[in-house]
């Protein structure tokens, strides 16, 4: 069996009064990552990560914010599209481990419920998708609630 790993990074600035998607759930807060679709930071950086281990480029090479089409688009529709482009080529994905760094609000609470977003998206268990979060222990622009951070690492097996 062939099998590739990706690894995917996304960051999105934070405003005051703006939506804040994440893994597919809308958070309560004052501040939401602002972007060209939905910024939703977790699924881009999955996205990147399903993207490069297939060696299909980058999620701005798919999906340009210079292209009306996306504007203000929830990313699960891009997580779709995306593994419709790895399917194409004779991918599909095992697992999904993700990592957010925020200050605020809690993630936790919240994780079920984005790993049924992403596994309805993709197809596969909600048991084959990790997703954890942190702090920037105050320090960065994190840590002053500027902006956003997601990692994402994935495993894709050969159809």
């Amino acid at each position: 069996m062939k099998i590739r790993v990706g690894f995917g990074f996304d960051v999105h600035q934070l405003k005051d009064q703006h939506p804040f998607v994440v893994g597919g759930v809308t958070l309560e807060h004052h501040k939401g990552a602002f972007g060209h679709s939905d910024a939703d930071v977790l699924l881009h950086a999955i996205c990147d990560a399903l993207l490069g281990a297939a060696n299909l480029r980058d999620i701005g090479f798919h999906f340009k914010n210079t292209d009306d089409r996306w504007k203000g688009i929830s990313s699960i529709v891009l997580l779709k599209e995306t593994v419709e482009l790895l399917t194409e080529k004779g991918w599909q994905v095992g697992n999904i481990d993700a990592m957010l760094c925020l200050e605020a609000p809690k993630i936790n609470p919240h994780i079920p419920a984005m790993q049924e977003n992403i596994a309805a998206a993709i197809g596969i268990s909600t048991e084959e998708i990790s997703i954890k979060a942190t702090t920037n222990e105050l320090m960065g622009f994190v840590g002053r609630e500027e902006g956003v951070v997601a990692y994402a690492v994935c495993l894709i097996e050969k159809i």
